[in-house]
């Protein structure tokens, strides 16, 4: 199973980016997908994810500015970020739960500077 994660970059303030990630290979008995974010020297933690049931869950610092959604595939995941704020500057990390396994993408950089 590979994840490839597209969509981070710089933005400013205020701004939106939107991340994708897609899942390949043997995808089977998914869970859930979701993101996370690693601030440098730190662990990651939860943005979002959605079950494979369709309920979605998100950090208080990200609800009602941040959604996640997924195509009719159900493999590949999409995070709407907006309303950035400087604190959303992370890596981004997509993850795939299995009933074989979990797996990470490779991470993307979001920057909110001005």
């Amino acid at each position: 199973v590979q994840l490839q994660a597209s969509g981070g970059g710089s933005v400013q303030p205020g701004g939106s980016l939107r991340l994708s990630c897609a899942a390949s290979g043997r995808v089977y008995s998914i869970n859930a997908m979701g993101w996370f974010r690693q601030y440098p020297g730190k662990q990651r933690e939860l943005v979002a994810v959605i079950t494979s049931g369709g309920s979605t869950q998100y950090a208080d610092s990200v609800k009602g500015r941040f959604s996640i959604s997924r195509d009719n595939a159900k493999t590949t995941v999409y995070l709407q970020m907006d309303s950035l704020k400087p604190e959303d500057t992370a890596v981004y990390y997509c993850n795939l739960d299995t009933f074989l396994g979990t797996y990470w993408g490779q991470g993307t950089l979001v920057t909110v500077s001005s």
